[in-house]
Protein backbone atom coordinates (compact mmCIF):
# COMPACT_ATOMS: atom_id res chain seq x y z
CA UNK A 1 0.00 0.00 0.00
CA UNK A 2 1.49 3.50 -0.97
CA UNK A 3 2.58 5.50 2.32
CA UNK A 4 1.92 8.85 3.07
CA UNK A 5 4.84 10.68 0.79
CA UNK A 6 3.59 9.12 -2.12
CA UNK A 7 -0.22 10.27 -1.40
CA UNK A 8 1.31 13.95 -0.60
CA UNK A 9 3.26 13.73 -3.77
CA UNK A 10 0.04 13.04 -5.71
CA UNK A 11 -1.42 16.21 -4.87
CA UNK A 12 1.10 18.39 -5.76
CA UNK A 13 1.61 16.60 -9.00
CA UNK A 14 -2.39 16.53 -9.41
CA UNK A 15 -2.08 20.38 -8.79
CA UNK A 16 1.09 21.35 -11.07
CA UNK A 17 -0.63 19.50 -14.04
CA UNK A 18 -4.62 19.76 -13.82
CA UNK A 19 -5.18 22.81 -11.70
CA UNK A 20 -6.07 25.99 -13.42
CA UNK A 21 -8.18 24.57 -16.50
CA UNK A 22 -11.58 22.97 -16.97
CA UNK A 23 -11.39 19.54 -17.54
CA UNK A 24 -13.08 16.60 -19.09
CA UNK A 25 -13.98 14.00 -16.67
CA UNK A 26 -14.86 10.23 -17.46
CA UNK A 27 -15.53 7.02 -15.76
CA UNK A 28 -14.42 4.87 -19.15
CA UNK A 29 -14.41 0.97 -16.22
CA UNK A 30 -18.33 3.06 -15.64
CA UNK A 31 -18.07 2.76 -11.78
CA UNK A 32 -18.03 6.58 -11.20
CA UNK A 33 -20.21 7.43 -13.87
CA UNK A 34 -22.22 9.79 -12.30
CA UNK A 35 -19.65 11.44 -10.39
CA UNK A 36 -17.62 12.00 -13.19
CA UNK A 37 -20.49 13.77 -15.06
CA UNK A 38 -20.90 16.10 -12.46
CA UNK A 39 -17.36 17.14 -12.65
CA UNK A 40 -16.63 16.99 -16.11
CA UNK A 41 -16.04 20.88 -17.37
CA UNK A 42 -14.95 21.88 -13.84
CA UNK A 43 -11.37 22.98 -12.77
CA UNK A 44 -9.90 22.03 -9.98
CA UNK A 45 -9.30 24.38 -7.64
CA UNK A 46 -8.11 22.92 -4.34
CA UNK A 47 -5.29 19.43 -3.82
CA UNK A 48 -5.12 18.08 0.05
CA UNK A 49 -3.24 14.94 1.62
CA UNK A 50 -3.69 13.43 4.91
CA UNK A 51 -2.01 10.48 5.46
CA UNK A 52 -3.33 7.98 2.54
CA UNK A 53 -6.19 9.90 1.97
CA UNK A 54 -5.79 11.95 -1.48
CA UNK A 55 -8.80 14.94 -1.18
CA UNK A 56 -9.06 17.18 -5.05
CA UNK A 57 -11.53 19.50 -4.37
CA UNK A 58 -13.64 21.24 -6.97
CA UNK A 59 -15.33 24.40 -5.68
CA UNK A 60 -18.97 24.10 -4.54
CA UNK A 61 -18.92 20.35 -6.17
CA UNK A 62 -17.37 19.01 -3.58
CA UNK A 63 -14.15 16.49 -3.10
CA UNK A 64 -13.07 13.77 -4.95
CA UNK A 65 -11.62 11.69 -2.08
CA UNK A 66 -9.41 8.97 -3.35
CA UNK A 67 -8.01 5.87 -0.97
CA UNK A 68 -5.58 3.71 -3.64
CA UNK A 69 -5.57 0.44 -0.82
CA UNK A 70 -3.41 -2.36 -1.83
CA UNK A 71 -3.99 -1.93 -5.64
CA UNK A 72 -4.43 1.76 -6.35
CA UNK A 73 -2.45 3.80 -9.23
CA UNK A 74 -2.75 7.58 -10.35
CA UNK A 75 -0.73 7.21 -13.19
CA UNK A 76 -0.13 10.69 -15.57
CA UNK A 77 0.27 11.50 -19.03
CA UNK A 78 0.94 14.86 -21.12
CA UNK A 79 -0.18 15.97 -24.38
CA UNK A 80 -3.91 14.61 -25.71
CA UNK A 81 -5.00 11.21 -23.58
CA UNK A 82 -4.94 8.13 -26.11
CA UNK A 83 -7.78 5.76 -26.02
CA UNK A 84 -8.11 4.40 -21.94
CA UNK A 85 -6.40 0.95 -21.20
CA UNK A 86 -7.68 -0.86 -18.12
CA UNK A 87 -10.40 -0.72 -15.65
CA UNK A 88 -9.46 3.34 -15.66
CA UNK A 89 -11.99 4.65 -12.75
CA UNK A 90 -11.75 7.77 -13.23
CA UNK A 91 -10.01 10.03 -15.87
CA UNK A 92 -9.45 13.71 -15.23
CA UNK A 93 -7.70 15.48 -18.64
CA UNK A 94 -7.23 19.41 -19.37
CA UNK A 95 -9.78 20.75 -22.11
CA UNK A 96 -7.75 21.87 -25.24
CA UNK A 97 -10.05 25.33 -25.51
CA UNK A 98 -6.89 26.53 -27.81
CA UNK A 99 -4.41 25.57 -25.75
CA UNK A 100 -0.96 24.10 -27.34
CA UNK A 101 -0.29 20.41 -27.52
CA UNK A 102 2.53 20.27 -24.12
CA UNK A 103 0.05 22.25 -21.87
CA UNK A 104 -2.72 19.15 -21.29
CA UNK A 105 -2.48 16.71 -19.02
CA UNK A 106 -4.28 14.17 -18.10
CA UNK A 107 -4.32 11.36 -15.01
CA UNK A 108 -5.67 7.74 -14.86
CA UNK A 109 -6.64 6.29 -11.77
CA UNK A 110 -7.45 2.75 -11.32
CA UNK A 111 -8.23 0.25 -8.60
CA UNK A 112 -8.85 2.48 -5.68
CA UNK A 113 -10.43 1.00 -2.83
CA UNK A 114 -11.84 4.29 -2.69
CA UNK A 115 -13.19 7.35 -5.03
CA UNK A 116 -16.11 9.16 -4.28
CA UNK A 117 -17.54 12.27 -4.41
CA UNK A 118 -17.84 14.29 -1.05
CA UNK A 119 -19.33 17.12 0.31
CA UNK A 120 -17.23 19.34 2.98
CA UNK A 121 -18.51 17.89 5.72
CA UNK A 122 -17.50 14.16 4.77
CA UNK A 123 -14.02 15.33 3.92
CA UNK A 124 -14.06 17.37 7.54
CA UNK A 125 -15.16 13.57 9.05
CA UNK A 126 -12.52 11.59 7.32
CA UNK A 127 -10.24 14.59 8.12
CA UNK A 128 -11.33 14.56 11.89
CA UNK A 129 -10.60 10.63 12.25
CA UNK A 130 -7.14 10.70 11.04
CA UNK A 131 -4.06 10.84 13.75
CA UNK A 132 -1.52 14.03 12.89
CA UNK A 133 0.53 13.24 9.61
CA UNK A 134 4.22 14.13 9.29
CA UNK A 135 3.90 16.13 6.31
CA UNK A 136 0.76 17.88 7.45
CA UNK A 137 2.77 21.47 8.94
CA UNK A 138 -0.08 22.22 10.85
CA UNK A 139 -0.31 18.18 12.64
CA UNK A 140 0.31 18.84 16.36
CA UNK A 141 2.23 15.25 17.98
CA UNK A 142 0.86 16.14 20.87
CA UNK A 143 -2.60 14.31 19.64
CA UNK A 144 -0.50 11.32 19.05
CA UNK A 145 1.86 10.99 22.21
CA UNK A 146 -1.21 11.56 24.03
CA UNK A 147 -2.61 8.24 23.28
CA UNK A 148 1.20 5.92 22.39
CA UNK A 149 2.47 7.36 26.12
CA UNK A 150 -1.11 5.22 27.13
CA UNK A 151 -1.33 2.29 25.43
CA UNK A 152 -0.07 -0.79 26.41
CA UNK A 153 -0.15 -1.86 22.65
CA UNK A 154 3.13 -2.85 20.63
CA UNK A 155 4.61 0.87 19.38
CA UNK A 156 4.85 -0.82 16.23
CA UNK A 157 1.34 -1.45 16.03
CA UNK A 158 0.39 2.13 16.83
CA UNK A 159 2.64 3.76 14.22
CA UNK A 160 0.40 2.11 12.21
CA UNK A 161 -2.97 2.55 13.21
CA UNK A 162 -4.10 5.59 11.29
CA UNK A 163 -6.20 7.09 13.92
CA UNK A 164 -2.69 7.33 16.17
CA UNK A 165 -0.43 8.42 13.23
CA UNK A 166 -1.43 8.84 9.37
CA UNK A 167 0.67 8.29 6.82
CA UNK A 168 2.98 6.20 8.34
CA UNK A 169 2.67 2.26 6.17
CA UNK A 170 4.81 -0.55 7.05
CA UNK A 171 8.27 0.87 5.31
CA UNK A 172 8.84 3.87 7.40
CA UNK A 173 7.03 2.33 10.71
CA UNK A 174 10.07 -0.06 10.43
CA UNK A 175 13.07 2.33 9.74
CA UNK A 176 12.09 4.42 11.92
CA UNK A 177 12.13 2.38 14.99
CA UNK A 178 15.36 1.01 13.73
CA UNK A 179 17.04 4.15 13.15
CA UNK A 180 16.01 4.83 17.09
CA UNK A 181 16.97 1.48 18.32
CA UNK A 182 13.63 0.98 19.95
CA UNK A 183 12.17 -2.74 20.28
CA UNK A 184 8.80 -3.26 18.04
CA UNK A 185 6.83 -4.63 20.74
CA UNK A 186 7.76 -2.12 23.06
CA UNK A 187 4.40 -1.06 24.58
CA UNK A 188 3.88 2.40 23.37
CA UNK A 189 3.81 3.65 27.64
CA UNK A 190 6.98 2.74 27.86
CA UNK A 191 8.78 5.10 25.83
CA UNK A 192 10.08 7.70 27.18
CA UNK A 193 8.78 11.45 25.43
CA UNK A 194 12.46 12.23 24.01
CA UNK A 195 12.15 9.23 22.18
CA UNK A 196 8.69 10.36 20.81
CA UNK A 197 9.83 13.53 19.79
CA UNK A 198 12.96 12.11 18.11
CA UNK A 199 10.62 9.64 16.58
CA UNK A 200 8.41 12.48 15.64
CA UNK A 201 10.89 14.53 13.95
CA UNK A 202 12.65 11.97 12.17
CA UNK A 203 9.63 11.30 10.61
CA UNK A 204 8.90 14.47 9.24
CA UNK A 205 12.41 14.90 7.84
CA UNK A 206 12.37 11.50 6.22
CA UNK A 207 8.62 11.28 4.68
CA UNK A 208 9.71 15.26 3.26
CA UNK A 209 12.43 13.51 1.82
CA UNK A 210 10.13 11.28 0.43
CA UNK A 211 8.27 13.38 -1.31
CA UNK A 212 10.92 15.34 -2.88
CA UNK A 213 12.50 11.99 -4.44
CA UNK A 214 9.32 9.97 -4.86
CA UNK A 215 11.21 7.05 -2.77
CA UNK A 216 11.82 5.87 0.31
CA UNK A 217 15.33 6.28 1.47
CA UNK A 218 16.13 5.55 4.88
CA UNK A 219 19.80 4.83 5.44
CA UNK A 220 21.95 7.78 7.06
CA UNK A 221 25.29 8.61 4.59
CA UNK A 222 27.86 6.47 6.26
CA UNK A 223 25.85 3.76 5.66
CA UNK A 224 24.79 4.36 2.22
CA UNK A 225 26.19 1.79 -0.67
CA UNK A 226 28.63 4.09 -1.77
CA UNK A 227 30.30 4.64 2.00
CA UNK A 228 30.20 1.24 2.55
CA UNK A 229 31.31 -0.52 -0.52
CA UNK A 230 28.69 -2.59 -0.14
CA UNK A 231 26.21 -3.16 -3.68
CA UNK A 232 22.75 -1.12 -4.02
CA UNK A 233 19.95 -2.53 -2.65
CA UNK A 234 18.04 -4.37 -5.33
CA UNK A 235 13.96 -3.95 -4.91
CA UNK A 236 10.89 -3.46 -6.39
CA UNK A 237 10.18 -0.64 -3.67
CA UNK A 238 13.55 0.81 -4.56
CA UNK A 239 15.11 3.51 -2.28
CA UNK A 240 18.18 2.05 0.60
CA UNK A 241 16.54 0.69 3.56
CA UNK A 242 17.70 -1.14 7.39
CA UNK A 243 15.56 -3.85 7.82
CA UNK A 244 12.34 -3.22 5.56
CA UNK A 245 12.20 -6.54 3.33
CA UNK A 246 15.71 -7.92 4.62
CA UNK A 247 14.32 -10.57 6.68
CA UNK A 248 17.45 -13.05 6.89
CA UNK A 249 20.04 -10.51 5.88
CA UNK A 250 22.89 -9.15 7.55
CA UNK A 251 22.69 -6.13 9.73
CA UNK A 252 24.07 -2.86 8.06
CA UNK A 253 25.86 -1.74 11.65
CA UNK A 254 26.27 -5.41 13.60
CA UNK A 255 25.87 -7.68 11.03
CA UNK A 256 23.05 -10.21 13.12
CA UNK A 257 20.47 -11.60 10.97
CA UNK A 258 17.36 -8.85 10.11
CA UNK A 259 14.23 -10.34 12.45
CA UNK A 260 11.06 -10.40 10.82
CA UNK A 261 7.21 -11.77 11.75
CA UNK A 262 3.59 -10.33 11.47
CA UNK A 263 2.18 -8.45 13.63
CA UNK A 264 -1.57 -7.14 12.80
CA UNK A 265 -1.39 -9.07 9.37
CA UNK A 266 1.71 -7.26 8.13
CA UNK A 267 5.21 -8.63 7.86
CA UNK A 268 7.52 -6.52 10.80
CA UNK A 269 11.26 -6.09 10.31
CA UNK A 270 13.68 -5.39 12.73
CA UNK A 271 17.18 -6.16 14.13
CA UNK A 272 17.11 -8.01 17.14
CA UNK A 273 21.02 -7.06 17.81
CA UNK A 274 20.05 -3.50 17.59
CA UNK A 275 16.84 -2.91 18.58
CA UNK A 276 16.92 -4.15 22.43
CA UNK A 277 14.38 -4.00 25.03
Amino acid sequence: MPEGHTIHRLSRDCADRLAGHPLDAASPQGKFTDGAALLDGAELTATEAHGKHLFLGFGPLGWVHVHLGLYGTFRFGAGTPPPPVGQVRLRLATRSDGLPEEALHYADLRGPTRCELLAEPEKQAIDDRLGPDPLRPASDPEAAWARVSRSRTSVAALLMDQKIVSGVGNVYRAEVLFRHGIDPYRPGRELQRSEWDAIWSDLVALMNEGVRRNRIDTVREEHTPEAMGRPPRVDDHGGEVYVYRRAGQPCLICGSPVSSAELAARNLFWCAGCQRR
